[in-house]
């Protein structure tokens, strides 16, 4: 009597037409979050002007977006896991789109701040809802890398088109317009997904636990808090007690998940190499680029002198060639080991960091072009691949942990990399500003030039001729300084994290045994 076929020998089912149209739905989200993040530092100058927000609330309207999404990203992920994860990303596009037009019609900064809090909340079921569909959507490897290429293009051209989508809207229109752009986007996608998009979830898992969300939202919220502090204020004994607090309640949760038969977030996704080490090297590349990475913006207007728009159009070179990068990874990942595409790209990016350290004179606006550009397609192998590699390595019915595990990964290293190699940049423009600060400078105006850039080139409007001038020579050369020490740090961190890819996720690929790479 002969056996049964295995069900292992059943190859995947290649995707239909219809998963490729979910996919562009998939796409849209993502394209928006990615966009609000970088249009509203371009409307906080008018939003000011109207609102007259101190400058707490000036800060909390900038970051608390962010923060909110960072904080709910692995709660709602195993939420989807539980309810349905098309079901949680229409409930939360349509969230994002109320919260989307209670923000532009806020008439009071508390009324901002919340309605951000809101839009990030609401953020944060759409992230993990669209990798998770996309890890059931597509079965095929090799179609699976595709589809998260495409989808991380989004990221890619959401924030490349942000600077001038943005300052086009402001030229024109008052600042409320940059938060109506999620509207239409989230109209197609409630109407689109529930046509387009299937449904699953986890019928094994129990309901959700309550109290192990709560310690989930609260370590990574007092965490990231802790960090932002540090970032914008230094060390300070409140930045600690946030970050040894949300440590604390991080050791609660863990302790709590081994206790559960049915734990909210499965720390067995950890016991996978391949899982593990993606992540930490995911949020190492993060963490590496942002220091440096969010100086670029400053670069252009501050030391430069070029307005919103203008360097907006200056750094599109770069986004385009990363979007182009970005198509390449899937087909050099049919003749090349991930380990190896993922460690080359990183060490290709490492003449990036140098064109930064080399920054100053005339050229540059080349420079910076040239190192964003490889910086760029250097750090595109570790994302798509990383991000195939972690939902990959996640069961079917655990791929909103998996998808909402990536996204916290890269929001945890931003966030460390603002506060640490940021806070070292703002430590050395203090140090080189109280250095060559001009003589005879009136106090207060001293202070807040030593504090930011910003600052400096406030204090040096307000200045006479030759006083202003040698103000703002201080402070361009001052940030310069910052700048170039910035990319030393992010060089090393990421020439170690190619070290780490090129040996444990060789070790990963060979204890999983090779992957299927039917159908395309």
């Amino acid at each position: 009597m002969s056996s049964p076929p295995s069900v292992a020998a059943v190859p995947p089912r290649p995707a239909t037409r219809r998963e490729w149209w979910g996919l562009a739905v998939l796409v849209l989200p993502t394209l928006l979050l990615a966009l609000d993040m970088t249009v509203l530092h371009l409307a906080a100058p008018h939003l000011s002007a109207d609102l007259r927000p101190s400058s707490s609330e000036l800060l909390w309207i900038l970051d608390i977006y962010g923060f909110m999404i960072a904080g709910f990203l692995v709660t709602m992920g195993t939420l989807g896991d539980r309810i349905g994860r098309r079901r949680l990303l229409l409930a939360g596009a349509f969230a994002f789109g109320v919260a989307s037009v209670l923000a532009a019609l806020s008439t009071s900064a508390a009324m901002l701040i919340a309605t951000r809090a809101l839009l990030g909340i609401a953020g944060a079921t759409l992230m993990p809802s669209t990798l998770s569909l996309i890890r059931n959507m597509f079965h095929v490897e090799r179609e699976r890398t595709v589809a998260i290429t495409v989808w991380m293009t989004g990221f890619i051209v959401g924030s490349a088109i942000g600077p001038l989508v943005g300052g086009a809207l402001l030229e024109y229109f008052p600042w409320g317009s940059v938060f109506l752009l999620g509207v239409p986007v989230m109209l197609v996608l409630l109407v689109a997904g529930p046509l387009l998009l299937p449904e699953f979830r986890d019928d094994a898992a129990g309901p959700l636990d309550l109290p192990s969300a709560l310690l989930c939202v609260g370590m990574l919220l007092a965490v990231i808090f802790g960090i932002k502090s540090v970032a914008r204020d230094g060390v300070t004994l409140q930045a600690l007690a946030a970050i040894v607090l949300g440590l604390a309640v991080g050791v609660l949760f863990v302790r709590r998940q081994r206790r559960l038969a049915q734990p909210m977030f499965d720390l067995g996704l950890f016991a996978n190499r391949g899982f593990s080490v993606s992540v930490v090297a995911m949020l190492l590349t993060i963490l590496a680029l942002s220091g440096t990475w969010l100086m670029v913006f400053q670069y252009l207007q501050g030391v430069l002198g070029l307005s919103p728009l203008d360097a907006g159009i200056v750094m599109l070179p770069p986004a385009l060639l990363q979007v182009a990068a970005s198509m390449w990874v899937p087909r050099l990942a049919r003749g090349y080991p991930p380990e190896r595409l993922v460690s080359a790209g990183l060490l290709l990016a490492l003449p990036g960091f140098v064109a930064m350290m080399l920054v100053g004179g005339p050229a540059s606006v080349w420079l910076l072009v040239g190192g964003t550009s490889l910086l760029g397609i250097g750090v595109m192998p570790m994302m798509i691949l990383g991000t195939d590699l972690v939902v990959g390595a996640a069961p079917p019915t655990k791929t909103g942990a998996a998808a909402a595990t990536s996204e916290t990964a890269t929001e945890l290293g931003m966030a460390l990399g603002i506060a640490i190699i940021g806070s070292v940049g703002a430590a050395v423009y203090r140090g080189h500003m109280l250095a060559e600060l001009p003589e005879g400078l009136p106090p207060e105006l001293a202070a807040s030039a030593v504090d930011t850039l910003g600052g400096a080139l406030g204090a040096a409007e307000l200045l006479p001729g030759e006083a202003g001038a040698a103000l703002l020579h201080a402070a361009r050369e001052a940030f310069s300084a910052a700048l170039h020490v910035n990319s030393v740090i992010g060089a090393a961190i990421m020439l170690a994290t190619a070290l780490i890819a090129a040996l444990f996720l060789r070790r990963a690929a060979g204890a999983a045994g090779p992957a299927p790479r039917d159908g395309m």
